[in-house]
């Protein structure tokens, strides 16, 4: 089956702030023949670690710029995929496209295709709701190490407040989605020029199905997809997870903050105390330079 599918023009990355990284693109992932997949990489390709970084909504790899520079300082390898829809991925444009699986297993399929091995798995908003189930994938399981999880929680089917019904109703039906404006009212350090970065991917609304589907494909009713999927992955971060974790939390989100944080904190076997960061708000990798060498320094790599 052929997948509409639009590209978003290099040049609308081309005066992106801080984000120099070499990007890679793959356009033959199993089941994504014909959609170009892209994803930052950096850091030697024989490191012996990764870090595997997973974006939420909506934002994309330039997400992670200020810890990719702290990350491969260690001599590790970082790879920073972009979801369809996203960044410099293929966005295709009808909202059915998009589900739970397509972009798990894009990720999944992926991970496959570079042969990622010891990864430390660094995930916020979608990068978790979807990273945090990487794990219920035996082939996945055997290659992670490590984790680092920042504001983002598990679909479990159990509902969600007001506020995110509210956030889900808004992406679906605002006329204009500005994705540099929705990030910057809980980021109010970013400079303009990091602000437009966001809004790089969207040349228009038709490249905007996966930021405005996003929301509504959280899986909050029991019978959505990816509920299943989730309940495995709390019993395995739980019960069979014995790996080294850091948590950070940016305590100014209204939506994922402390609260939600401390339920993971409780779900996460072994977990330490979180870095609790009072003005971050949901996008904490905006923060990248305090959680970085906090989490390194906690795994001791520094």
């Amino acid at each position: 089956m052929t997948i509409s599918a639009l590209r978003t023009p290099d040049e609308r990355f081309a005066s992106i702030p801080d984000f120099d990284f070499p990007v890679q693109y793959v356009n033959d992932l199993p089941g994504y023949e014909g959609l170009r997949a892209s994803y930052v990489e950096a850091g030697p390709t024989d490191a012996d670690k990764v870090f595997l970084c997973l974006h939420g909504e909506p934002s994309w790899s330039f997400l992670y710029r200020k810890m990719i520079p702290h990350f491969i300082a260690t001599g590790a390898r970082v790879i920073c995929p972009d979801f369809f829809g996203f960044g410099r991925s293929d966005k295709p444009t009808e909202l059915d496209t998009y589900t739970f699986d397509f972009h798990r297993d894009h990720i999944l399929a992926l991970v496959e295709r570079l042969d990622l091995k010891n990864i430390t798995l660094v995930v916020q908003d979608w990068g978790g709701l979807i990273g945090l189930t990487l794990p219920v994938d035996p082939k996945f399981k055997v290659r992670l190490s490590r984790l680092i999880i920042m504001n983002t929680a598990l679909g479990l089917g159990t509902g969600a407040g007001d506020g995110f019904n509210a956030w889900k109703e808004y992406a679906l039906t605002v006329p204009v989605f500005d994705a540099g404006e929705i990030i910057a009212r809980g980021t109010p350090h970013m400079s303009e020029a990091e602000t437009a970065a966001y809004n790089a991917p969207y040349p228009d609304s038709s490249f905007q199905a996966g930021a405005r589907k996003f929301p509504a494909l959280v899986p909050v009713t029991p019978d959505m997809e990816g509920v299943e999927t989730s309940k495995q992955a709390a019993k395995f971060w739980s019960g069979e997870w014995s790996g080294p974790s850091f948590m950070a939390i940016g305590g100014a989100d209204p939506v994922l903050g402390p609260p939600v944080m401390k339920m993971m904190h409780g779900l996460i076997n072994g977990c330490p105390e979180p870095l609790l960061i009072d003005e971050a708000g949901h996008f904490v990798q905006e923060w990248g330079d305090i959680v970085a060498p906090a989490a390194l320094k906690s795994f001791g790599d520094i």
